[in-house]
């Protein structure tokens, strides 16, 4: 046994050599193999990856369809720090892992989506995981930011397409610039898409994909970054010894060096000189890997830009506006396109093979960066929020709708110059433009803009009064509105009495044949005086006491005449003073409306009016005989019967101009009954269901003027008239000369504010609405016709935006008829009924006869010789 154990260990020794030798053969007859079939391993490969891939895919896919989307709107006063800006970058960060484990790394992303479509100047809009949908709704931004679930979106094709994907170049390891909040970020790319056209098919759009990168990335990443940074610090090692060698070479070689070594008394040893050549410097870290160098709060990007048109070269231009945008960002580290640049042509997204893929991403939302876009969430600060208070941004079709000729759901504004200089007019909807203020100084335009707003309003098919006491806007109208179909629609109501036989209309404020209420029309005129005269119950409560008693009387006397069909023989203002200083006619007017008195008045007539001193009708008597004293206000409130009518107008789209004449106290008195009426009128129309109501607008010129006479007047106008579809638009050179209810009413309801330019502690008032943004320095150097104006525009207010108001030769030049102006004059005077002023001065005169010969006629005989008994007795 013994004999035999050492043939066995070298049979079992020689066993095991041949077994590996056989390996190793095969090992090598198998690579020799692979080496000539290498296109079966490739296949393999290749399959294996494909098989894979598809996998990947397929799940991302899956994953990709339950995303959700969110819709971001910032207010104007949106003003985030940096740390609540930084608070939301690390929501974003987190929000991208909130994915089933099964999920690819593509699919584990957040995308922010600046999207500019026409519809907005840009769209904000956030994509993520459904399952981080609680965590993205509640942003640190607070309530300037509203946040809702966003549609999806879906693109008509259009006929050119520019794809680009956005690289980081430069130092890979430096970061971006750091781009300050003020200006906004944001406002490179809204400039680039500002002067976008919707309706050419522009769209553009620009993609940001964030996600957490796995730690062995970054890991592999660091490991390959300071490899580098050691690879070239030997290099310069190198290179600074090899220059070392050459300067040393050079200096012994040279003839001063050979001289001095002559000289010397003991030459150099071995005639050369030891040269130590410099050792490569230690790589520090955190210079080497830059912002790399720390785990928190670094991501990888991927940016993703398209853009669209329907016209050739739109698109193009505009990628290229972007890509100019983004170079705010540049610094040491900067966005560029990736691609390669062959002359003319741009092997890119655009192009086999990468347009696939960008589409696969552009459409399922897969993030695929390339290898060098890492960024640390500081970086991305200036795209992480909304536009801010610091962003200009343009205002679009969308915002602002154009001014259509002829459309009555439009109300013009002015004149909108674009930021590619294109001009457009701009209008308001008609039904939200319920109040408008426009301030400024003489001259700027603000009566000028009126106008086209009211001659546009006009030829659409609206009723409107305007009021201007100084007459100048119907002369300048008048051209505009000269046309066949609006001759029978207007009425001139004038006052001035210019040329030797001016033609006057005629009111009559007590008048019944109109369907009014009495009681409505003896509270309107008793409060028009005492708003002009300044009268209330503390001042003059004995005035006012009188003037509704007699005003009570004289309408019930009206009431009557025109129940019993002579509406021409009704009393007017002016027959207040017969009433209160004529017994007979007092006596006969009483005995006649006695059955429509109710028992309070007549009580009254029977046993206070009595006691009542004779020098108590001179405060109710003297503004009714300045009123008579006036040929023009007594012609044309002294006839029975009058004509003007603004209930009536306001219910058959009438176009109204009424220019009282003056700023006088008569003329005052008189703006007073009239705004009093319009105010009765519009109020009168609580028995028209709401959605029968016409609408119709006031316009006043010189407020300054109209409501120095009527101050309350006007105050219940722009607080009251909305709900019965009468939108009221004043105009004033000064706020501050504005009565304070009027002033206060002016700018709580404004649905548009305008000014122009003026002197700065006029306009401060306006400007303080906006928040002095635009400030009273630069309203006050604007040119003439130009407008600062805030509008409301679907339930939003758009603006301060500054337009030029519409000349009207420009605007409405299509419009103008002067030649028909003298057949429009003519026309309007008939429809308000005008009559030569001596013709309406003798009819008023003998009016007072007329009175008395009907209630002479309608007065019971034993009820008049009653009460004339009772009177007498009182008086006696």
């Amino acid at each position: 046994m013994d004999a035999a154990a050492p043939h066995l260990t070298g049979l079992a020794a020689h066993t095991t050599t041949r077994h590996v030798f056989a390996l190793l053969t095969a090992i090598a007859d198998t690579a020799d193999w692979l080496y000539a079939h290498w296109y079966v391993l490739a296949a393999v490969i290749a399959v294996c990856w494909g098989v894979g891939e598809l996998v990947v895919r397929r799940l991302a896919a899956k994953a990709s369809a339950q995303r959700m989307a969110l819709e971001f709107v910032s207010t104007r006063h949106f003003e985030p720090s940096l740390e609540e800006i930084f608070r939301r970058g690390v929501q974003l960060a987190r929000a991208s892992t909130s994915m089933p484990w099964w999920a690819p790394r593509r699919s584990k992303a957040v995308q922010i989506r600046l999207r500019a479509d026409g519809s907005a100047p840009l769209r904000y809009r956030v994509e993520g995981p459904a399952g981080a949908e609680r965590l993205l709704s509640i942003t640190p931004f607070g309530p300037d930011v509203t946040v809702a679930r966003g549609r999806p979106i879906t693109d008509r094709p259009r006929e050119h397409t520019v794809r680009a994907e956005f690289i980081l170049r430069g130092k890979p390891t430096a970061p971006l610039r750091e781009v300050p909040l003020a200006p906004d970020p944001l406002q490179p790319l809204i400039d680039a898409v500002a002067d976008l056209r919707a309706e050419l098919g522009d769209l553009a759009e620009l993609r940001l994909d964030m996600q957490r990168a796995p730690k062995w990335v970054l890991r592999a990443r660091r490991l390959q970054l300071m490899g580098a940074a050691r690879r070239s610090e030997r290099r310069e090692a190198q290179r600074a010894a090899r220059w070392l060698r050459q300067d040393t070479s050079g200096i012994e070689d040279s003839l001063g060096w050979q001289v001095q070594q002559l000289l010397r008394d003991r030459p150099t040893a071995g005639g050369r000189r030891l040269v130590m050549p410099p050792v490569p410097r230690r790589v520090e870290p955190s210079e080497a890997l830059g912002k790399l160098a720390e785990d928190d709060q670094l991501v990888r990007v991927q940016l993703l830009v398209m853009c669209t048109s329907n016209t050739a070269g739109r698109a193009e231009a505009r990628m290229a506006q972007l890509q100019a945008a983004l170079d705010v960002f540049g610094g040491r580290s900067r966005w560029a396109m990736r691609g390669w640049q062959l002359g003319p042509w741009r092997i890119g997204a655009d192009r086999w093979p990468t347009r696939r893929g960008f589409e696969r991403r552009w459409s399922l939302g897969h993030c695929q960066p390339p290898r060098a876009n890492w960024v640390r969430l500081e970086e991305l600060c200036g795209l992480l929020k909304p536009p801010t208070v610091h962003c200009r941004l343009p205002v679009l079709a969308s915002d602002l709708p154009t001014f259509r000729f002829g459309d009555p759901e439009l109300l013009l504004q002015g004149i909108y110059r674009g930021p590619d200089g294109r001009q457009r007019l701009v209008a308001t909807y008609a039904e939200e433009t319920l109040f408008e203020v426009g301030v400024g100084k003489a001259g700027g335009g603000k009566t000028e803009r009126a106008l086209a707003q009211a001659i546009g309003w006009a030829h659409a098919g609206g009723g409107l009064v305007f009021v201007d006491p100084h007459r100048d806007s119907w002369p300048r109208a008048l051209p505009f509105l000269a046309h066949d179909d609006l001759m029978q629609r207007i009425a001139l109501i004038d006052l001035n009495g210019l040329g030797p036989s001016p033609r006057i209309s005629s009111w009559n404020p007590l008048g019944m044949h109109q369907g009014q209420a009495a009681h409505e029309v003896v509270e309107a005129i008793a409060d028009a005086y005492a708003s002009a005269l300044a009268w209330d119950d503390a001042t003059a409560p004995r005035a006012l006491t009188i003037l509704t008693a007699a005003l009570t009387v004289l309408a019930a006397v009206n009431e009557a005449a025109c129940r019993a069909g002579q509406p021409e023989d009704q009393a007017t203002i002016f027959h207040i003073r017969a009433l209160l200083t004529d017994a007979a006619f007092r006596t006969a007017a009483l005995a006649a409306v006695a059955d429509r008195l109710d028992g309070d008045t007549r009580a009254w007539w029977q046993s206070v009016f009595p006691t009542l001193p004779a020098d108590a009708f001179a405060v109710v008597l003297n503004p009714i005989a300045r009123l008579a004293a006036n040929p023009l206000t007594r012609a044309f409130l002294g006839r029975p019967a009058g004509v003007y009518d603004i209930r009536a107008a306001m219910d058959s789209r009438m176009i109204v101009w009424v220019c009282p004449g003056g700023n006088g106290p008569t003329d005052r008195l008189l703006t007073a009954l009239l705004a009093r009426d319009l105010l009765r009128a519009a109020r009168s129309r609580r028995d028209t269901p709401e959605e029968k109501r016409v609408p119709f607008r006031p316009y006043f010129d010189e407020l300054i003027t109209l409501t120095g006479a009527a101050p309350e007047t006007i105050a219940a106008m722009f607080e009251d008239l909305r709900k019965y579809r009468c939108h009221v638009h004043g105009m004033t050179q000064l706020l501050s000369r504005l009565p304070t209810p009027v002033r206060q009413s002016l700018l709580q309801n404004a649905s548009t504010l305008a000014t122009t330019a003026g002197s700065k502690s006029a306009i401060a008032p306006v400007t303080a609405e906006w928040g002095d943004d635009p400030s009273p320095d630069r309203v006050a150097t604007m040119d003439r016709f130009e407008h600062y104006i805030s509008m409301n525009v679907r339930g939003s207010r758009i603006g301060p935006v500054r337009l030029r108001g519409p000349h009207l030769d420009a605007v409405f030049a299509a419009l103008g008829r002067p030649k028909q102006a003298l057949a429009l004059e003519q026309a309007a005077q008939a429809n308000a009924q005008a009559i030569p002023l001596n013709q309406a001065t003798d009819r008023a005169a003998g009016q007072l006869g007329r009175v008395t010969a009907f209630l002479s006629a309608h007065s019971p005989a034993g009820a008049a010789a009653h009460l004339s008994k009772e009177m007498d007795q009182e008086f006696g």
